[in-house]
C-alpha cells in the first residue's frame, strides 16, 4: 500500500489575512487537485493536502509555492490531524461548528473508493464524537459573536429594523437558522440568484425571509438596519455593486465575515464596519478560546485513543 502524506500551512504559521488570500487562490484549482486523488482542505485559515505520496508529487509547487509548510506522515497521524480539524481544535475560534461540514464537503469531492476518502470519513466520525463527549463547543461561535455586536448597537430598548444577510452559502443560512433575525422586523437575504435559492429554502417553513438581488438593496437610508456579509464569492463586479448599495443604505453597522473583507478601509471609513480582523471581533474570539483551551489536551488524547481502538478492531475484521 502506498504511503500517505499530508502537507499544510495554516493561520498559526502566517498572518490570517495572508492565509485567507492564499486559500481563495487555491480554491480555484480544487477540482483539478481532487481529480488527482488528493484531499484539499482549503478554508479561510488553512490550506492542506492529503493523499498517497505518489499523488502529491510536485503538488507542493502548485499549492505552496510561496509558503513554508509542515508535513504529516502516515495514515494514523493524518487521521488524527483531520479529526482534530473536524472538531475545531485547530480553528481560530476553538470549537467552532462549521469546520466539520467544510471538511466533509472537501472529502466528498473525492472518489469514495480512494483510501484517503475513507481516512477522511473516519477522521470526521472520530472528531465529531470526541467534540460532543468533551463539550468542545465554542461559547462564542460566529452567530453569538454577531449577536453581541448587534446588541451593542441597539441599547436602551431601541428596536432594530431589518437584517440583511449577504450570501446564501452554508454560513449565511446557518446564521439565519440560528435565530439571528428574531430581533428584527424582517430578514432579507441578498443573493445573485433568488430563483435557485428559493428552491433550496423550501424546507424553511418556520422561517420568514425575503430574497432580493444585490442591486435592489439600498434605495433609501436604513440607519436602524444591520448588514451581515457571509460570502467569499465576490469578484470585482459584485464588489462594486455591493459597495454602491451599502453606501446608499447606510446601515447601523456592517459585520463582514468574509475572509477577505468586501469593503476597503477607505470606502468603509464613514460606516460602522466590523471584520473578523478587527479588535471587537477578536475580543470575543479570545474570550471563547480562554474558556475552552484547557480541554485541548484531553480532546487530543481522546481522539488518539479512539483512533487506536478503531484501527485495532478494524485489523481484526
Amino acid at each position: 500500500m502506498s504511503r500517505h502524506l499530508g502537507l499544510y500551512v495554516d493561520h498559526k504559521m502566517t498572518s490570517p489575512f495572508a492565509m485567507a488570500r492564499h486559500s481563495a487562490k487555491t480554491k480555484t484549482i480544487a477540482k483539478d487537485i481532487s481529480r488527482r486523488g488528493v484531499l484539499l482542505v482549503a478554508t479561510c485559515l488553512r490550506v492542506e493536502v492529503y493523499g498517497s505520496a505518489t499523488s502529491l508529487i510536485n503538488i507542493d509547487r502548485k499549492v505552496f509555492s510561496t509558503f513554508s509548510y509542515e508535513q504529516v506522515n502516515g495514515t494514523v497521524a493524518i487521521t488524527k490531524r483531520l479529526a482534530e480539524i473536524a472538531c475545531g481544535a485547530h480553528s481560530q475560534i476553538l470549537g467552532e461548528n462549521y469546520i466539520g461540514d467544510q471538511l466533509a464537503k472537501a472529502i466528498d469531492m473525492l472518489d469514495p473508493n480512494l483510501p484517503i476518502f475513507q481516512i477522511g470519513r473516519l477522521a470526521i466520525d472520530i472528531g465529531r464524537a470526541s467534540r460532543q463527549r468533551h463539550g468542545f463547543i465554542a461559547s462564542f461561535n460566529y452567530d453569538q459573536i454577531v449577536r453581541d455586536i448587534i446588541a451593542d448597537r441597539f441599547q436602551n430598548g431601541e428596536l432594530p429594523d431589518r437584517l440583511y444577510m449577504i450570501g446564501a452559502g452554508m454560513l449565511g443560512r446557518e446564521l439565519i437558522r440560528s435565530g439571528l433575525g428574531e430581533r428584527f422586523r424582517s430578514t432579507i437575504i441578498v443573493t445573485r440568484n433568488p430563483k435557485n435559492l428559493r428552491r433550496r429554502l423550501r424546507s424553511w417553513a418556520d422561517i420568514e425571509v425575503s430574497l432580493i438581488r444585490p442591486a435592489e438593496m439600498g434605495p433609501v437610508r436604513e440607519p436602524r438596519s444591520i448588514v451581515v456579509i457571509a460570502t467569499a464569492d465576490v469578484n470585482d463586479e459584485y464588489e462594486a455593486i455591493l459597495r454602491d448599495a451599502l453606501l446608499r443604505l447606510e446601515p447601523r453597522a456592517i459585520v463582514d465575515l468574509s475572509s477577505i473583507p468586501v469593503l476597503s478601509r477607505e470606502v468603509a471609513r464613514s460606516i460602522d464596519y466590523v471584520t473578523m480582523y478587527d479588535a471587537e471581533f477578536l475580543r470575543f474570539v479570545a474570550i471563547n478560546n480562554r474558556r475552552i483551551a484547557s480541554k485541548l489536551s484531553i480532546l487530543s488524547s481522546d481522539i488518539e485513543e479512539t483512533l487506536n481502538y478503531r484501527l485495532e478492531h478494524m485489523s481484526k475484521i
